[in-house]
């Protein structure tokens, strides 16, 4: 591209909040570059969920290779470590092919684990369980407060209501003896690698997430959870707790309607998109674009082009 060799773009990275078109913008830039996708959606490493995340069917990907795609059984769980270790493989393996690796997803941990300098801190199952008891016992506002006492540089960079985060904290604070802290991403690249943030106005992607889970109902994600629970959807602790999923199953089990499991899904979307925003716009790396510019494709591949020229 304008004279610029295929080896020498540097990584590209799609990221962003939940329904802002990431996919899409992803699969252009893979075809105008030479490129192949990795995706960065911990939802979407999961076999069989497809609806419920709005991942790509075959036709949408246009040919673009996409790697960690549907790897995971819904029984295991995702591991941060283990993709970091997976996804550069895939990246390391693009590069050999003369691809460039285009990475895409709103997960921001594993967006910074596979791009940035990261140390993944270790896990112990028996540790974990302890803290996920103290969770049940004391809730997540006591364990949360817990955090703040003994690490409260990392309870300042973890959603109070975020359990799971805060379990994870205190269970390598107590392996490792350090703050969790210490091990959160430095915004530092491991290879040369160039973000692109898709941004909407608030109102308009409340918009579109209302619209996108009315296209899961219409697609029938209830069948698709459904035959997920006998594949054995209950038993993954991470797969199970996704959104769209762990409103269905509560549907299933009684918990709430149809409709309020449909409106709980939109609402925890939403919730979702305000942590995502929050985790990617202090990144002064990202370069941010319109979702809806006309010339979205264009003014992407300006950036790519403008950060090789600048290595």
């Amino acid at each position: 591209m304008a004279g610029i060799e295929t080896s020498e773009l540097p990584v590209v990275a799609v990221v962003g909040a939940t329904a802002t078109g990431k996919s899409d913008l992803g699969v252009a830039l893979a075809q105008a570059l030479g490129g192949e996708i990795i995706n960065a959606d911990a939802s979407q490493l999961y076999r069989g969920m497809d609806i419920g995340t709005a991942k790509l069917t075959t036709a949408e990907r246009q040919g673009v290779t996409h790697h960690q795609l549907d790897v995971l059984d819904v029984r295991r769980e995702a591991s941060v470590a283990a993709y970091q270790t997976a996804a550069r493989v895939d990246l390391d393996a693009i590069r050999a092919r003369g691809h460039v690796p285009v990475v895409v997803g709103g997960s921001g941990l594993y967006v910074r684990a596979l791009l940035d300098l990261l140390e993944i801190p270790p896990t112990d199952p028996v540790v974990r369980e302890r803290w996920e008891t103290e969770l049940e016992a004391m809730g997540v506002d006591a364990l949360y407060a817990h955090l703040v006492r003994v690490d409260p540089e990392a309870a300042e960079r973890i959603e109070p209501r975020n359990g799971r985060r805060i379990v994870r904290a205190l269970e390598v604070i107590e392996l490792t003896g350090r703050p969790f802290s210490a091990t959160l991403p430095r915004r530092e690249y491991a290879v040369p690698t160039v973000q692109l943030g898709l941004t909407a106005e608030r109102p308009v992607l409340d918009e579109r997430i209302a619209r996108r889970v009315d296209r899961m109902w219409q697609q029938d994600l209830v069948a698709e959870v459904r035959a997920l629970e006998q594949a054995g959807l209950r038993e993954g602790r991470t797969a199970s707790r996704a959104i769209g999923y762990a409103q269905v199953l509560a549907f299933f089990d009684g918990e709430v309607t149809e409709q309020a499991a449909r409106e709980a899904t939109v609402t925890a979307t939403r919730r979702l998109v305000r942590r995502q925003e929050a985790w990617f716009r202090p990144d002064p790396r990202i370069t941010w674009l319109e979702h809806d510019a006309g010339d979205l494709v264009e003014r992407a591949l300006a950036a790519v082009l403008s950060a090789a020229s600048t290595r």
